[in-house]
């Protein structure tokens, strides 16, 4: 069984078990808690060979997933450089990702 979910313009394929990395949550939400995705695309049968596609979404299925922390990416490296005009810049960006456990998948 598996579900394609949308979070943050993203869409994700998951099944239950799977870990994922997602973008940070900016309700205030626990660092250690619960999170129910409620964007669901579609859900596919117990075997996986039919299922169920909304449209957009599908009224009352949800994905439950369990926080399990916050973690960084890996460091990005942007250099701008103009010839001529002693003009050199160096930036670094990292970003942040919230680990979590996908849970139960209820079609709804």
């Amino acid at each position: 069984m598996y579900a394609i979910i949308e979070d943050s313009g993203t869409q994700i394929m998951v099944r239950p078990g799977d870990v994922i990395e997602i973008d940070p949550r900016t309700d205030g939400s626990e660092p250690k808690g619960e999170l129910v995705f409620d964007r669901v695309l579609t859900v596919s049968d117990e075997d996986g060979k039919g299922g169920t596609v909304g449209t957009p979404y599908l009224e009352g299925a949800s994905v439950s997933a369990e926080i399990l922390g916050e973690k960084k990416g890996e460091k990005l490296v942007s250099v701008r450089y103009k010839r001529r005009k002693g003009m050199r810049r160096k930036m670094g960006h990292r970003q942040q990702y919230l680990t979590v456990k996908i849970g139960d998948i209820s079609a709804g």
